[in-house]
């Protein structure tokens, strides 16, 4: 049994051979370590900026366990709070989501700002000259950035700034914002929530594990070539990406598949599942594409899909949707998975309505993915109490040089890498 400290990864590039302890998938203590390895080491994606579009306006959420209020103050900042009167711990906020000048905790009634700051305390003459209600504002993280609007914390308050710490993934984010004429993406009303019985780490390998589509994802294949999709790369592919997808490491952790994109997205190329009506529409997304961005940048944006992990949690499913899925762990056994619709503020209704058809036909519990995906990983989860099968291979495509598919594990090493360096740093 591995055990805590590792060894938790086998990596040998010389040997060509990459392995994972299993241990690492189920073991409780290992899960306990992570909580403060990884997540309170890492930056962590609390929500968008139009979440919380108007001073007021909050979300509560999980962040590494801890308890958040995501909030924009009166003046307009946005912050992120830790959910605990400052008093006895009680959590202050228990609403998922609102609008509000004060939040009051209804244990003893000790009442706070919208920017966090302990505004009345009942019976305050009680209390000694020692007492500064200055001091009990409720908490913020340590550290609360945003790059394109993509509010992230950290616990760490020595981390590398953000944007220092996305690396390569930047480029990635800049690729969905760029859909939007003005820069400004809004997180669609509604949200998906659901439970899966597998650890956490296993959704991360499979949100960008394109090798598992052809056998897991028969269904969709089969209901699109059904609908008369062409089950092939457009002609034009070539000047956009080697002949099949590739799997990228883009540094500390954050990796990528890119594909050339056959299955449709809304922002620019047609398919047969969305009509004959949406073709004029699409044709003048893509003509503004063009006018705005130029030729090759618009081919980039709308001939090109991409899964991206932000390390540790956070996926940007950028394909038929844009997708921003997130995942806590609740035991080394089980997660709890948040996902959301992103798309430009100034879409139209119809456009709109296309986007969250397909983010709800792919990716939506009840879709073509998602229950599938689940059902896999609940399976693996199942599978690892054959403990007596210590490690899991993962070598496909270390005997390649330059870029590997993305069927190949290349992306997935680049994760483990990162989580094996923070698991045994000091």
């Amino acid at each position: 049994m591995v055990v805590n400290g590792g060894p938790y990864i086998l990596d040998q590039p010389e040997r060509q051979m990459f392995r994972l302890h299993r241990a690492v998938l189920f073991d409780p203590e290992v899960a306990r370590a992570e909580r403060e390895r990884v997540f309170a080491r890492s930056w962590l994606y609390v929500g968008h900026d139009s979440e919380i579009a108007k001073p007021g306006d909050f979300r509560t959420r999980h962040v590494a366990g801890r308890p958040v209020i995501f909030v924009r103050g009166e003046d307009g900042k946005p912050r992120c709070l830790l959910n605990s009167c400052r008093h006895r711990g009680t959590i202050v906020c228990r609403e998922r989501e609102g609008n509000a000048k004060r939040f009051f905790c209804f244990y003893h009634g000790w009442t706070y700002g919208a920017d966090g700051a302990l505004v009345n305390v009942p019976g305050a003459d009680a209390y000694g000259a020692s007492f500064d209600k200055s001091e009990f504002g409720l908490q913020p993280v340590p550290r609360f950035e945003a790059y394109r609007d993509f509010w992230f914390a950290n616990f760490d308050p020595n981390a590398a700034p953000l944007a220092e710490n996305l690396a390569g993934a930047k480029e990635y984010i800049d690729l969905v914002v760029d859909t939007s004429p003005s820069g400004k993406l809004e997180i669609v009303a509604g949200v998906q929530e659901y439970d899966i019985a597998a650890n956490w780490k296993l959704l991360v390998e499979n949100s960008f594990d394109d090798y598992h589509l052809l056998t897991t994802h028969v269904t969709w294949l089969d209901y699109l070539k059904g609908a008369g999709v062409e089950m092939k790369r457009p002609a034009e592919a070539g000047v956009l990406l080697p002949a099949r997808g590739i799997g990228r490491d883009l540094g500390n952790g954050h990796a990528c598949v890119d594909n050339v994109n056959f299955r449709g997205r809304p922002v620019a190329r047609w398919i047969p599942i969305y009509g004959e009506d949406a073709k004029p529409e699409m044709a003048a997304i893509r003509a503004e594409l063009v006018s705005r961005l130029g030729e090759a940048r618009a081919a980039r944006i709308a001939d090109t899909n991409r899964n991206l992990v932000v390390f540790p949690n956070l996926v940007i499913n950028d394909g038929s949707s844009v997708t921003v899925r997130t995942f806590q762990p609740i035991g080394p056994e089980r997660m709890k998975v948040t996902a959301w619709a992103l798309g430009p503020k100034e879409e139209s209704p119809s456009a709109r309505a296309r986007r969250l058809d397909s983010f709800l036909t792919f990716y939506g519990p009840g879709g073509f993915a998602t229950p599938d995906d689940v059902e896999a990983l609940e399976s693996v989860q199942q599978g690892l109490a054959a403990t007596e099968i210590e490690w899991s291979e993962l070598s496909r495509g270390m005997n390649k040089t330059g870029e590997t598919l993305n069927t190949d594990e290349h992306h997935l090493r680049a994760f483990w890498r990162r989580w094996n360096a923070l698991m045994c740093a000091p």
